[in-house]
């Protein structure tokens, strides 16, 4: 590999900050001339991405949100309807007599209680 010899001034404020870079990364100061020099043609000549990609990313995420709620609903009212059925079931099991009145209270309760436990209380 031929390398080619090019002499570089830099202003004060950008020679102090590839010191300091260089002593970060561990290596001289002209080694990290030679990287930053690379990377910031490596940088130029890649096309810029657009916005294209960013737009798809927060449109996924917002629909995955969206579903992420009606999952939650669903969920929400399938343990409302499990409970219900148990209490329905065990009230049957006993002998009955209980109104709707009571057996919705008694849902309620353990509805409650099952939210609590699900969310750590």
């Amino acid at each position: 590999m031929t390398l080619a010899r090019h002499n570089v001034r830099l202003p004060a404020a950008t020679d102090k900050a590839l010191r300091k870079l260089a002593q970060e990364h561990g290596v001289t100061p002209y080694a990290m001339l030679q990287r930053s020099v690379k990377e910031g043609i490596a940088a130029l000549t890649m096309p810029a991405n657009d916005d294209s990609e960013h737009r798809e990313l927060v449109a996924e995420v917002a629909s995955m949100s969206v579903r992420l709620n009606d999952l939650e609903r669903m969920i929400d009212r399938t343990l409302f309807t499990a409970v219900a059925a148990y209490c329905y079931a065990r009230s049957a099991a006993m002998g009955g007599g209980k109104t709707d009145e009571i057996i919705t209270g008694e849902i309620n309760r353990a509805y409650d209680r099952q939210r609590a436990k699900a969310e750590g209380r």
